[in-house]
C-alpha cells in the first residue's frame, strides 16, 4: 500500500473515482455497445471498457504497487511481491446503469496478499458506492459498517421483501428452486429483480429489503444436469455471480449484523477470492433475521428437491 494511504483510503478513493467517470455515461445509449466479454464470460459493454480502463490509469498512478482482480482484466499485479490486491467490480449493474436506473454500483474490496491464495475471510475492507446517488457503504473488518445499519426485523417469509437475480440463469428453472419463496412472498411482501447483487445486498443493509438470494451455483453442484441450460443462456459459459461481486458486499453486509452465506447455508469465508469463471463461483442468501435466513434454507432445499425430479 502506498505511504499516504491505507486499504481503506485507497479502496474509498478509487470507489468514488470510478463513480464520478462514469455517473455522467449512465442511460447513454453509447454504452450499449459490445466491447468483448471479460475475464467471467459476460459480455462487455463499452461502459464497462471505460471504467476498467480508468480504473486500470488509476492505480498506476496512485498505487502501482497494489495488485488488482476485476471482472474484465482479471488479475493484474505489479512486479515483486505486492502486499495488498483489491477486487474490484467497477459497475456492478451494468444494465440498470446503461438505462439510466439507480441500481449500479461501485464496488471495491481490499485484502491483504499472503503466501496462499486469499479467500473472503481475508477481506479487511469493502467499499460500495451507488453510482446514481453517490451513497456509500464503507465496512472494515472488527469494526462496522458506516452509515449505520437499519436492518429489518422481519422473520416471517409471507412477509419478505427480497430480491435475486435471473441475467444468464434459466428462469424456469430457478423458478422450480424459488417459485414458492415468490407466490409466499408475492402479495404480503415483495419480490424484485434489480440487476445489481451488490445493490441488492446493501437494501438489505439500509432495511428496504429482508433478502437476497443466488442459488444459482448450487442448482448446478446438486443437479448437474442444469448446467448445459444455464451455458445456453449464457452463450456457451455459465454467468453466476463471482467473487468480484460479492468481496465487498459480503464484508459490508456481515459488518452491518446481516446473516450471510451460501445457497445451502454455509459460510463463505473459505472461498477464493480472485477467480472467475464456473468453479469460483458463488451462490448466496442474505437475510436481516437468522430466523428468516433459516426458513429460506429450508425452502431451497425443498426447492433444489423440486428441481432434481424436474431434471429427471
Amino acid at each position: 500500500m502506498t505511504d499516504s494511504a491505507g486499504p481503506r483510503e485507497l479502496a474509498t478513493e478509487l470507489a468514488a473515482a470510478l463513480r464520478e467517470e462514469v455517473a455522467p455515461e449512465l442511460g447513454r445509449h453509447a454504452g450499449r455497445e459490445h466491447s468483448g466479454a471479460g475475464a467471467g464470460g459476460d459480455v462487455t459493454f463499452a461502459i464497462d471498457e471505460r471504467a476498467e480502463s480508468f480504473m486500470e490509469a488509476f492505480l498506476a498512478e496512485r498505487a502501482p504497487e497494489v495488485a488488482f482482480y476485476s471482472e474484465d482484466r482479471g488479475l493484474v499485479s505489479p512486479g515483486g511481491d505486492p502486499e495488498w490486491v483489491l477486487v474490484v467490480d467497477p459497475i456492478d449493474g451494468t444494465r440498470p446503469a446503461m438505462a439510466g436506473f439507480e441500481a449500479a454500483c461501485v464496488s471495491v474490496a481490499a485484502a491483504p496478499l499472503g503466501d496462499g491464495e486469499p479467500t473472503f475471510a481475508d477481506v479487511q475492507v469493502g467499499c460500495i458506492i451507488e453510482i446514481k446517488s453517490g451513497a456509500a457503504f464503507v465496512a472494515e473488518r472488527g469494526t462496522g459498517t458506516e452509515p449505520a445499519p437499519a436492518l429489518s426485523a422481519n422473520t416471517d417469509v409471507s412477509r419478505m421483501f427480497w430480491a435475486y437475480g435471473l441475467r444468464g440463469r434459466p428462469v424456469r428453472r430457478v423458478a422450480e428452486v424459488v417459485g414458492e419463496l415468490i407466490d409466499a412472498s408475492s402479495v404480503g411482501g415483495g419480490t424484485f429483480d434489480l440487476g445489481s447483487a451488490t445493490y441488492d445486498m446493501t437494501r438489505v443493509v439500509t432495511g428496504q429489503l429482508d433478502a437476497y438470494i443466488e442459488p444459482g451455483p448450487r442448482m448446478i453442484a446438486d443437479v448437474p444436469r442444469v448446467r448445459e441450460e444455464f451455458e445456453r443462456i449464457g452463450g456457451g459459459v455459465v454467468l453466476n455471480n463471482s467473487p468480484y461481486d460479492l468481496a465487498a458486499a459480503v464484508l459490508v453486509c456481515a459488518e452491518a449484523g446481516a446473516i450471510v452465506t451460501d445457497a445451502y447455508g454455509k459460510s463463505l469465508a473459505s472461498r477464493k477470492l480472485l477467480g472467475s469463471g464456473a468453479d469460483f463461483q458463488l451462490s448466496c442468501v442474505t437475510a436481516c433475521t437468522q430466523e428468516l435466513h433459516a426458513r429460506i434454507i429450508r425452502e431451497l432445499d425443498a426447492g433444489i428437491e423440486r428441481l432434481a425430479v424436474a431434471m429427471r
